[in-house]
């Protein structure tokens, strides 16, 4: 059984690709890339294709992990049906997954920093408009609530030496 997860922001050009780029990292390193699928997603067709902002990737590939072969694409109602969790960045992000999202499956949604609440902040903040020390701050964001994700979903769906186990409910918060 393959495991979907969807990161979501804005444009998919700097939060849900640096997400996704710091999720699969870990889950490589783990030895489940076998069992766990990411993609990213954008609310917004307005970046469609293009490949994540230049500041995203240098932080990113700063750590070794390379994220240029992502792309940017718009969340697709479908998204609901093909992933087992969809990580908003932030509450607008959050907002509009709830309106697109088929009735019944409202518990996939989840807020990324839902995973790293030492943090003390709900949302990743968008490092768009500034320099360079906020694309880290995201990334230091970005990093422990992948790892507590990936934590999470090793519990709920029983992952043990890159084997997974059925689990219909897996996708639900009690070990969020």
């Amino acid at each position: 059984m393959m495991i979907r997860i969807l990161f979501v922001c804005t444009a998919n050009i700097c939060r849900s690709p640096m997400a996704e780029g710091v999720f699969r990292h870990l889950v490589a390193e783990a030895g489940l890339a076998h069992a766990i699928e990411t993609d990213s997603a954008a609310i917004s067709p307005m970046r469609t294709g293009e490949p994540p902002d230049p500041r995203s990737q240098r932080t990113t590939l700063k750590r070794g992990i390379d994220i240029s072969d992502l792309r940017s694409r718009e969340v697709r109602r479908d998204d609901f049906h093909q992933f087992d969790y969809l990580l908003a960045m932030d509450r607008g992000n959050h907002a509009y997954l709830r309106s697109l999202c088929p009735k019944g499956l409202e518990h996939k949604i989840f807020m990324m920093l839902e995973f790293a609440p030492s943090i003390g902040i709900a949302e990743v903040p968008d490092p768009y408009a500034g320099g360079e020390e906020g694309f880290e701050l995201v990334y230091r964001a970005l990093d422990m609530a992948a790892r507590n994700l990936l934590a999470h979903i090793r519990r709920q769906h029983r992952l043990e030496n890159g084997a997974a186990s059925p689990n219909p409910d897996a996708s639900t918060r009690q070990d969020a």
